[in-house]
């Protein structure tokens, strides 16, 4: 949404009046209230027949300062409302100075200083200590538009024919990037993009996201938090090029900025604001294997599909069922199709006692067929949304006639989550969580009667989320719940996990999925998948493989496609050879079993810290290397591991390597950083570096699972490990088991005593069981 045409004039059809100076500030018990006319204030007349601003700060936590811009504060304020701080209640603590330099609000590591110059506006942000100037909001930088602009004040008594909006510009500095808001396929760095938070269903090569969280994260220590689910216009640096301005329409505009320094803590204080992830039990970091979306496909389908990834060396943990579990034109009404799976119930229990699966996920979505069997008893209730008339909303889109849930009705909670307790008795573990998006705000009422139905359109992903997810948690346990969801709004990582939705089986689509994972990574989730080899389309050979590296090195890692299986033989022609589609995906797989001491270790550090285990973007380990802020064809998976994924048919990829020593995890060769490299590599390996400083625990070679003992028969690894590198040892049940930690340089390891069976410790990286990669990858 952009006000203006240029810098001189206002866009067509726009009135805006700006907040021009600071007329009168008034403490209160949480902060600041500042009083601000759209015009400047000489006599007594000036204070007639103008519009004022009122911006309240206030400091509800340590590093954070919410700023609310009100034009007519008699506005209701309908919900729904975000779940801010869900573990503690803020405790509001302002610490308010007034002198020569400005009146000064304190929030711990977090300070505003109101400008003190007569007849001017301006609001610094900046560190407590002043070592800092975090953004600011200038001259011109907040005020209220109308559309169309009225001629006469007497016509804003009727307000049905204008739109009304709120907005502020914060101010951008030179060289400043701008992360996150949501998954977002487009460029890693939002600066110079216009930006519509409003959840679609547009694929991954489009502006459009499934997923849009109304937080940003700056390169210069500090992030933005609006508070509000409805639609949130961003111009970042698009209207203004030195500005990133949000706008909404109403009568309020809230948000929170948030301080770090470090964008881990600025990550960490997000997470205590909106909500930390969840635990995921540690077979979810398996391989998911799906039936694909419109396949054909039976008991017997499944089992070959199984017995034919056992055949071929990789083991599956999951198996995943996707839409046509029930029959066509019936979903979703949580009835499996009786002549493709007569007895759902026992064959889920003979997949799991075959050992070819240890669990099963089911597809569902919150839109109510009508021709299904839940339609009726839903519609009869009342648990499914209404146009205003009375009557249930509905509409042939996706499934003929289809209602969709009401989540705001407590007893169509109860209802779904009674229909999901059916599944859990047939043996169904997980839930796939899809759509939720295409939620309409035109012509409905809810149940609840304080909700805003335009609202509601973001805001349902989170409502329909939390239900299943906590339906799994009464079932499985509080930490054996897992989703794998697609919609999502701000507060929905505490539900995980999410994947990125529908991509093509092209190298740019797989690029794309990736810029996706480090945006999302940025706004709190820290479990995050992808539909490995694409799902639109069939996957050319390479670019299945290239996806497969890239996927198995995703926290969660799942074969899934649309109208084509995702088993490797059928995709080469079942070669068997070591570079053909099955053997790579064996290796890969394998890696990842591997490396679950690691990875299950860094996934519960990253719950607590409320940031990402992968993808994890670069910057958030390296934020004071300039170069970590724009790169978006690479991430770390914990704190540890570098990966790149290759994007080439001839396997030639570049990547950039921060300051220190890095060891490639294939060979043992050391590079130094800072700088770009560039090599080529087989399918099966790819630039996977190892921070200096590690301590990296792999499990035993050649197990099969990822649920093993994660301290028994383990090879301890050191990379230019100096004192005090540690490594957390965490069990396959989750529990936290202690530490290893070296005690000197080339010394001995602290709580070794942990560590049980015939375990190893190799102290210049691992050991290396195929010598073949030191003559595949090619240095170039």
């Amino acid at each position: 949404m952009k006000f203006r045409d240029g810098m001189w004039m206002l866009a067509e059809g726009m009135r805006v009046e700006y907040a021009e100076e600071v007329y009168d500030i008034t403490e209160t018990d949480k902060g600041l209230s500042l009083l601000c006319p759209s015009k400047k204030i000489r006599s007594r007349g000036d204070t007639l027949n103008t519009s004022t601003l009122t911006i309240d700060l206030e400091a509800p936590h340590d590093g954070i300062i919410s700023v609310e811009t009100t034009h007519w504060a008699g506005a209701a304020r309908k919900g729904p409302h975000f779940d801010l701080f869900p573990e503690e209640k803020p405790k509001f603590d302002p610490k308010v100075v007034r002198g020569d330099k400005g009146t000064t609000i304190t929030s711990g590591s977090l300070s505003a200083t109101i400008s003190p110059e007569e007849h001017n506006f301006g609001i610094r942000f900046h560190s407590s200590d002043g070592s800092k100037i975090l953004t600011s909001l200038a001259s011109r930088s907040v005020g209220l538009a109308y559309n169309p602009a009225p001629s006469n004040p007497l016509q804003t008594g009727d307000m049905r024919n204008f739109k009304h909006y709120i907005f502020t510009q914060t101010n951008l500095g030179v060289g400043e990037t701008i992360h996150g808001l949501g998954e977002r396929f487009g460029s890693f760095n939002k600066v110079g993009q216009s930006i519509s938070l409003w959840n679609a269903d547009g694929g991954t090569s489009s502006d459009q996201a499934y997923k849009n969280v109304s937080f940003w994260l700056s390169s210069r220590g500090y992030g933005i938090f609006i508070d509000t689910p409805g639609r949130v216009e961003l111009e970042i640096g698009s209207e203004r090029c030195c500005r990133a301005q949000a706008s909404v329409e109403g009568q309020r505009l809230k948000w929170y900025i948030i301080y770090g320094p470090t964008p881990k803590e600025v990550l960490y204080r997000y997470s205590i604001l909106t909500g930390r992830p969840n635990r995921v039990p540690s077979w979810s970091y398996g391989l998911w294997l799906t039936t694909s979306f419109t396949t054909n496909y039976d008991e017997a389908t499944v089992n070959s599909f199984l017995e034919g990834m056992k055949e071929r060396d990789t083991q599956v943990d999951v198996f995943h069922y996707d839409c046509f579990w029930m029959k066509g034109f019936k979903w979703t009404d949580f009835v499996f199709d009786s002549e493709k799976f007569p007895d759902p119930k026992a064959q889920i229990s003979r997949l799991k006692s075959s050992g070819l699966v240890s669990k099963v996920c089911v597809w569902i979505n919150p839109y109510i067929a009508q021709h299904g069997a839940a339609f009726k008893e839903a519609a009869g209730r009342g648990y499914l949304l209404k146009r205003k008339n009375g009557d249930i909303w509905q509409w042939d889109l996706w499934q003929a006639g289809m209602g969709l849930v009401d989540f705001t009705n407590p007893e169509a909670v109860t209802w779904y989550t009674e229909c999901l307790n059916e599944l859990f008795d047939k043996g169904v573990d997980c839930i796939k969580t899809d759509f939720g998006e295409r939620i309409p705000t035109l012509d409905v009422e809810w149940f609840d009667k304080t909700v805003d139905a335009h609202k509601m359109h973001n805001y349902y992903a989170f409502l329909y989320n939390k239900v299943v997810y906590e339906a799994l948690q009464k079932r499985y346990g509080n930490e054996e719940a897992v989703l794998f969801a697609r919609s999502a709004c701000a507060g929905t990582q505490r539900f995980p996990l999410v994947w990125g939705g529908d991509s093509e089986s092209t190298p740019e689509a797989m690029a794309e999925s990736v810029r996706g994972g480090l945006g999302l990574g940025l706004c709190g989730y820290a479990f995050w998948s992808n539909d490995i080899g694409g799902f639109e389309g069939s996957p050319a050979p390479w670019i299945y493989k290239r996806w497969v590296a890239f996927g198995l090195l995703c926290s969660h890692s799942r074969l899934h496609g649309s109208s084509s299986y995702r088993v490797p033989w059928t995709i080469d022609a079942d070669d068997r050879s070591e570079e053909g589609c099955s053997r790579t995906l064996a290796k890969w797989t394998a890696l990842k079993t591997r490396l679950m001491p690691y990875l299950f270790a860094q996934g519960s550090k990253a719950v607590q810290r409320g940031i990402p285990l992968s993808l994890r973007a670069m910057c958030l380990e390296f934020p004071e290397d300039p170069t970590s802020w724009y790169l978006d064809r690479q991430f770390m998976v914990g704190d540890s591991l570098l990966a790149a994924p290759i994007f080439e048919e001839s396997g030639e990829v570049e990547f950039y390597l921060p300051k220190g020593k890095w060891t490639c995890f294939f060979t043992n060769r050391v590079r130094e950083g800072p700088g770009w490299f560039r090599e080529k590599h087989g399918f099966g390996s790819l630039p996977l570096y190892v921070r200096e400083n590690t301590l990296l625990v792999l499990g035993k070679p050649g197990i099969r699972g990822v649920v093993y003992d994660y301290v028994e028969d383990v090879e301890v690894c050191l990379y230019q490990a100096k004192e005090d590198a540690s490594a957390d040892l965490v069990g396959s049940d989750g529990k936290a088991l202690g530490a290893l930690r070296v005690v000197a340089d080339g010394g001995s390891l602290e709580g070794a005593e942990l560590l049980k069976g015939n375990w190893t410790r190799n102290d210049e990286g691992r050991k290396l069981e195929d010598e073949s990669y030191s003559q595949s990858i090619q240095w170039l």
